[in-house]
């Protein structure tokens, strides 16, 4: 057996890459370490999403780690960022997150978190990997020395009613409409909206563990886009499977992202003074109106490179509080270490009614700029020389000279394809169109020369 875990805990079709015989050894793997490294017995919590394979995968995990003298608390349908949150306050030693995320339903992910709710280091799971392919089985336990496996049925209200408790006030006079996306989220959402006096309806709430992430959710806004608009709500919002990502709509309908999202919630934050160095953190390639609308409202957005490093790594090693992405992954430092869609929305929802605006009022100011991508065939084996080639740099040069500051441009290189993509964007949309296209016909121009 290789490598088991990916970058995201071990992932893959269920009975073909993960099978419950998998799961199990890895119950019983992570009970035997967790053991050797305090000196006593685990103690480790269990949640899961909606899909149909998560149920059969929670006992094989549960019995791996009863089996190996582990205590297991089982949390349910819970969202994933719940999980970690109970965890860490009730002093779990690991946590065990079965979801497959955004993923169809035929996939499924087991995830495991540390005592603090977050990754667990390579060395340890290593050590995971090391047991569960060994041939020599586990000491398991016998008789009172097998570990009990019970249900933890106040999970989801405990997690509510701290989301709840970070909204100061209430979101009284809000009419919202909510896309639980069949998803894990179906619980407690309406026990926080309800908390908080909201005026809400909820869609896509009836998991039947088929129809997860099923053209509704963060994935699939057209539904939801189109009920806003004809509910006459003022504003909606979407999760995704496992209550990770948050995305939203304005009462017309359009979507709002989730750069947009973190950047009207740094607004709010700082108003507060609750946004250190008044700085958010954002994906350096992420649309110049963001940058923009911070430099007007006086605080900063900075940029990071996500494939050298996370964006929840960046804040904690510089003090950040606040930081997104464009897919709705949203991360409120004070209160989750990780993104939570529904800490997320309340959040969102909060900042709008403090605002006092229409949902597209004040998403107005949050402008993305017009942007534009073009995808040139190039052969891999002259991409290199395409991008060297003098036409491409002297109509790149042109381009941001053409731009200015208010605009950028870049080419991408496709790895699995043999395509070079030209993206620009910059306020005025004549002017992106006319450098990108510009920049493409060069490129063409120099493949056309290498034939």
């Amino acid at each position: 057996m290789g490598k088991l875990f990916g970058s995201d805990g071990i992932y893959g079709v269920v009975n073909e890459d993960i099978t419950c015989e998998l799961v199990y050894r890895l119950g019983q793997a992570l009970a035997k370490v967790l053991e050797d490294e305090n000196g006593r017995k685990a103690k480790v919590y269990i949640g899961k999403d909606t899909r149909i394979s998560s149920d059969m995968l929670e006992c094989s995990m549960a019995a791996g780690l009863s089996s190996a003298g582990a205590r297991v608390g089982l949390l349910g349908y819970i969202p994933t960022p719940a999980v970690a949150y109970i965890a860490e306050k009730h002093g779990a030693d690991a946590s065990v997150v079965i979801s497959a995320s955004s993923n169809p339903v035929e996939f499924n992910a087991i995830k495991i978190l540390d005592s603090k709710g977050t990754k667990l280091s390579e060395v340890f799971e290593k050590r995971l990997e090391k047991l569960v392919s060994s041939k020599k089985g586990i000491e398991l336990s016998m008789g009172m020395d097998i570990g009990r496996i019970y249900r933890f049925d106040d999970a989801a209200k405990e997690y509510s009613e701290h989301i709840k408790n970070t909204v100061l006030g209430d979101l009284s006079g809000m009419r919202i409409l909510v896309d639980c996306a069949n998803g894990s989220t179906y619980r407690c959402a309406p026990m926080i909206l309800e908390g908080l006096d909201a005026e809400f309806d909820i869609i896509n709430a009836s998991p039947d563990g088929k129809n997860i992430n099923s053209d509704c959710g963060t994935s699939r806004l057209e539904k939801l886009r189109s009920a806003v608009a004809a509910g006459k709500y003022d504003v909606g919002i979407a999760f995704d499977g496992d209550g990770v990502l948050c995305l939203a709509t304005d009462e017309k309908g359009d979507v709002i992202d989730g750069n947009r999202i973190t950047a009207l919630c740094a607004k709010s934050l700082n108003a507060r003074g609750k946004l250190p160095h008044k700085t958010f953190v954002i994906a350096s390639e992420s649309n110049l109106g963001i940058y923009a609308y911070a430099k007007e409202n006086g605080i900063f957005a900075e940029g990071v490179d996500i494939k050298k490093n996370t964006i929840s790594e960046f804040m904690s090693e510089n003090g950040y509080a606040l930081g997104g992405e464009v897919s709705g992954h949203v991360i409120f430092k004070e209160f989750s270490k990780e993104s939570d869609g529904e800490l997320t929305a309340v959040q969102f929802l909060s900042a709008l009614k403090e605002f006092g605006k229409k949902t597209s009022e004040a998403l107005s100011e949050v402008r993305n700029y017009p942007q534009i991508k073009i995808n040139v065939k190039v052969p891999d084996d002259i991409k290199e020389d395409v991008l060297d080639a003098w036409h491409t740099k002297k109509a790149l040069h042109k381009a941001e000279e053409k731009l200015g500051e208010d605009g950028r441009v870049y080419i991408l290189v496709s790895e699995s394809e043999p395509v070079l993509s030209v993206v620009a964007e910059g306020k005025n949309s004549r002017d992106v169109s006319s450098v990108a296209g510009e920049i493409a016909d060069a490129i063409a121009k120099v493949v056309k020369l290498k034939k």
